[in-house]
């Protein structure tokens, strides 16, 4: 396996100070966040799309530092009720970039939209009740979810793009594997997990159950770490909205690998996805931690991985 590094991780860098940084830790490729969610610091993706000349310099500072890139990502909202036609347009930039930069792989969420035709904003429907959730979900995936991601995946296949990989998240359509499962029986095999384990902790799933059984559907792995706060949770519940500064008050925060769990865990973590045929994939550092700085964030994330994950193919072979 190896190190990358989600570049927003580091937003406070320019993109010359950034490869810098990741060449003397190690750090194998970056993950180019080029808008929506992201304010895209580090890149212009209008004008890596239009400049084949800046796409040449791009690669050739890469290449200078021993870098490759992992993957293009566009999370934001695509089915947003009010501005999902502009993220569905950085959706279709980063899918084109990665046709340029022949990376077979584009990162994305799922997207939510609202509950009803006229909504302004998405809805997450987290419960079976009252009844009229059930009258939003079958909306949310029959009207606007599945014909959206159909053709989305015939676009991304048209640009030679057969994966799109989906980071189950709250507040979006996709959020665990019954949701992702749905998706992918509509849509099929294109669709893929960028799997990031710290979503799961605080929504009480079990990252390991979901490597160990679905390995297959794993494209790419964010690696970022949830601290649960245990007196918190038990007057909170998991589904805390205070806001993430009130990291002593609230439930759950994302933190820098190891003050979540410790190494043990990311140990068994890397070990099933190597099992799992993982082996030549990257874990794409995110820092999110408001406790720690960003440099040091990604500094002890990387000591961490070093520790854990393996880097050769395993050779065993069954005695003659």
């Amino acid at each position: 396996m190896k190190i990358g590094l989600v570049t927003d991780s580091l937003a406070n860098l320019s993109l010359d100070e950034l490869l810098v940084f990741c060449a003397e830790q190690g750090i194998d490729s970056v993950e180019f966040a080029i808008g929506n969610w992201s304010n895209s610091p580090h890149l212009d993706p209008d004008r890596l799309l239009e400049s084949a000349t800046e796409r040449r310099e791009l690669q050739a500072k890469l290449r200078d530092h021993g870098l490759s890139i992992s993957a293009f990502n566009a999370n934001g909202n695509q089915l947003h009720p009010t501005d999902g036609e502009r993220q569905n347009r950085v959706v279709r930039q980063a899918i084109q970039l990665s046709r340029h930069f022949e990376i077979p792989r584009t990162n994305l969420m799922s997207g939510l939209p609202g509950g009803a035709p006229g909504d302004k904003m998405p809805n997450w429907v987290t419960a079976a009740w009252p009844l009229e959730t059930q009258q939003m979900l079958d909306y949310q995936w029959n009207q606007v979810a599945i014909p959206y991601w159909r053709e989305l995946v015939k676009y991304a296949n048209d640009q030679g793009i057969h994966q799109l990989c989906l980071e189950p998240h709250g507040n979006q359509l996709v959020y665990n594997m019954p949701t992702f499962l749905r998706l992918h029986e509509a849509v099929g095999d294109t669709v893929g997990l960028n799997f990031d384990p710290s979503h799961q902790f605080w929504m009480g799933g079990d990252p390991l159950e979901i490597v160990k059984r679905y390995p297959q559907h794993i494209y790419h792995v964010h690696a970022k770490d949830t601290y649960l706060h245990p007196s918190n949770l038990a007057l909170n519940t998991r589904l805390d909205h205070q806001p993430m500064e009130r990291f002593q008050a609230r439930s759950w925060s994302y933190v820098t690998l190891g003050y979540g769990h410790g190494e043990a865990w990311w140990r068994e973590f890397c070990y099933w996805l190597q099992a799992g045929g993982y082996q030549d994939g990257v874990l794409s550092i995110e820092h999110e931690d408001i406790n720690l700085s960003r440099r040091e964030g990604v500094i002890r994330s990387v000591e961490l991985l070093r520790n854990c994950m393996p880097t050769e193919a395993p050779d065993y072979e069954l005695p003659s």
